[in-house]
């Protein structure tokens, strides 16, 4: 329906009617812009949440079982894999818990550690300048200790207050329990000591 015009006003001009006209098309391209770019917002957020969940996780250090490598409040890249080298850091979960925990032995291998906290990997007994001290800290496992098909053997970097395979609660971890292989230290921006 059309308006009746008040009594003295004018009939809009034909610029005027053009004007408004190229306002109304503009609010629609704006709606429609910002519809598409929430849109793809909301995709791309999605996909970097299934990356960053499925094939590299963040997570951030919390305690000091690997210092001085890392320390409590760093920020770190996990990659996703299958195959583990000794030395290589890894996230592992045990009990709705993740623990950045050191890789010692691999399937396969005969890891025993002695008194003075020297670890021997088949007889061999391996250098860890990573350390701060050697300790034998809590055992309550037998070595030496034969790590079975698809288990890892992980130790802390604390060895007098680190949780891990020493101890039976947790022993030697499953594929299933790795989360992830540390990539990269992104907070705070130095380089990973000692890795």
């Amino acid at each position: 329906m059309a308006k009746k015009l008040r009594k003295g006003t004018a009939l809009p001009t034909i610029e005027q009617v053009e004007a408004e006209k190229e306002r109304n098309e503009y609010k629609k391209r704006y709606k429609q812009t910002l519809g598409s770019t929430v849109g793809i917002l909301i995709v791309v957020a999605a996909i970097a949440v299934l990356i960053s969940t499925l094939f590299i996780p963040v997570i951030q250090v919390s305690g000091t079982s690997m210092e001085p490598t890392l320390k409590n409040g760093d920020i770190l890249v996990l990659i996703s894999t299958k195959s583990y080298e000794r030395g290589d850091l890894c996230c592992i979960s045990w009990q709705n818990k993740k623990l950045l925990k050191r890789v010692i032995g691999l399937p396969g291998d005969v890891v025993s550690m002695d008194q003075e906290g020297n670890v021997y990997v088949n007889d061999e007994i391996i250098e860890e300048p990573y350390l701060p001290e050697k300790c034998l800290g809590e055992v309550d496992i037998d070595f030496p200790c034969t790590v079975p098909e698809g288990r890892l053997f992980v130790l802390g970097d604390q060895r007098s207050i680190s949780i891990d395979s020493r101890n039976s609660a947790i022993g030697c971890v499953g594929q299933d329990q790795i989360i992830g292989h540390v990539l990269i230290k992104v907070w705070p921006l130095e380089f990973m000591k000692n890795k």
